[in-house]
């Protein structure tokens, strides 16, 4: 009953939580200069060469009333709070807005464009890493200080310490064929090439595949390193435990204190990280999407901050945030499920 409790409290924190974050970006998109109403008058400003500099007179003497129909069009012109309440209640989280960047798409349907993509790559670069780093860090742990423990922690080091982005451009260097002396492996970007729909499924998977190697390689290498070290610091510390030694003074076999005991107690610092996959999957990765030209939804969110397009903005923030918010709700699910012994009391 306490577990069922605290879950209900968290669940219910999580709203005051979201309504928060969602308040203080909507106030901000509201008060920063060169918001969609000044970017809009610029372009109007700046249509075609001779006309707009003979007209440059006239322009700016309509400039506060051209400011008023757009505050009116874009719905700035209404009290705070109701531009506020309309977003979320109306607009369903902005869902329902249409882009400024793009009048006939809504935020939602634009964001249902990109999702299929970053999903792609957030379940392959998430699942890749905990089926190599689990492994990994459990025989990094079983041979401590052994040759093949300092090599596998320089690997580990040399791919954390490299930026994403100076990755992604190294693998392009080295296997896309940009440099005639290196290899040419794989495309220079995209998801999948220009005729893949008209492949069967099974050429279409390898197409993708293909297209996917150095990007998920690039999502994988952030978290190699800290996932590895976690599970093999974890297991060290179980292993070296009182109840391990028991069981083994008991006539336990290695293997069955392991795997028995040690391994799921391991686990349990490793649990932090299954809820950041609800917002891993939706997000995406700007710079990697950047670098290898993914139309997924880090590419989404960075134009829609560069060309202010608040509607995208604030729908894309306000789903990461309630993934983000249940993710941390499934993390302590995790706890729970992983040893049940863990009870979250006053």
């Amino acid at each position: 009953m306490d577990r069922f409790s605290y879950l209900v409290r968290r669940l219910l924190l999580a709203v005051p939580t979201f309504l928060g974050i969602t308040l203080i970006c909507f106030a901000l998109t509201r008060v920063l200069p060169g918001g969609p109403v000044e970017i809009r008058l610029l372009r109007m400003r700046g249509l075609g060469g001779g006309e707009a500099r003979g007209n440059a007179a006239r322009v700016a003497a309509v400039t506060e009333e051209q400011r008023r129909e757009l505050n009116r069009q874009f719905g700035f012109d209404q009290p705070f709070a109701r531009q506020y309440l309309r977003w979320l209640v109306r607009d369903a989280m902005g869902l329902r807005m249409h882009s400024y960047d793009y009048p006939d798409s809504t935020a939602g349907s634009l964001i249902a464009s990109r999702f299929p993509v970053s999903l792609w790559f957030g379940i392959t670069g998430f699942v890749l890493a905990y089926l190599v780093c689990i492994p990994l860090g459990m025989a990094k742990a079983l041979r401590h200080g052994t040759r093949f423990d300092a090599a596998t922690s320089v690997l580990v080091f040399v791919g954390y310490a490299l930026p994403p982005f100076a990755l992604g451009m190294l693998l392009k260097m080295c296997f896309c064929g940009t440099v005639d002396l290196l290899w040419d492996f794989f495309p220079l970007g995209g998801f999948e090439s220009a005729g893949a729909a008209d492949l069967g499924f099974w050429q279409r998977l390898a197409d993708r595949a293909w297209h996917m190697a150095l990007p998920v390689a690039c999502y994988v290498a952030g978290s190699f390193a800290m996932l590895t070290l976690l599970m093999k610091n974890s297991l060290l510390e179980q292993i070296s435990s009182d109840y391990v030694r028991t069981v083994l003074a008991k006539g336990a076999t290695a293997r069955r204190a392991l795997w028995g005991h040690a391994f799921r107690n391991a686990l349990i610092p490793i649990a932090t990280g299954f809820g950041g996959i609800l917002t891993l999957l939706f997000a995406g990765s700007v710079i990697i999407e950047r670098v290898f030209e993914i139309p997924g939804m880090g590419r989404l969110s960075l134009d829609a901050v560069t060309g202010r397009d608040y509607a995208v903005f604030m729908a894309i923030l306000g789903v990461t945030s309630t993934l983000q918010l249940l993710g941390n709700l499934l993390s302590d699910l995790c706890y729970l499920l992983i040893d049940p012994r863990i009870h979250f009391g006053r």
